[in-house]
């Protein structure tokens, strides 16, 4: 009887395991949508040429806002210690704990020109 009631359990269990298991497919493909949308919609607020605005959409939530209240590195005096071509290739190929690639292209020249002037 024990055997039974076991097997009937383990049953029940595998059933509400699958159904609550199904659909994690569609989840990460919505979710990875979302987060191109998002990219996108971030990529036309801000313009290659504002720094500022383009540091506050991909950089202060590690460096905080006004460059010194984030877990990383304070950049209020950044522009004293590097130069922009320096600062630049920090942010494309990272230094440390931050990943390079972050920013790109133009946007990368941009926040390396507003942080240069950090001093």
């Amino acid at each position: 009887m024990k055997k039974w009631l076991y097997g009937i359990i383990c049953v029940a269990f595998l059933g509400l395991i699958t159904a609550c298991g199904g659909g994690n497919d569609e989840t990460k493909e919505d979710t990875n949508n979302t987060q191109e949308q998002t990219t996108d919609e971030q990529e036309q607020t801000a313009d290659a040429g504002d720094g500022d605005a383009l540091f506050q959409q991909s950089c202060s939530s590690c460096h905080g806002g006004d460059l010194v209240s984030g877990g990383a590195p304070d950049l209020d005096k950044i522009g004293s210690k590097y130069s922009k071509d320096e600062i630049e290739q920090i942010i494309l190929k990272g230094q440390g704990g931050m990943p390079g690639g972050l920013l790109k292209g133009e946007d990368a020249d941009a926040v390396a020109s507003w942080l240069a002037e950090k001093k």
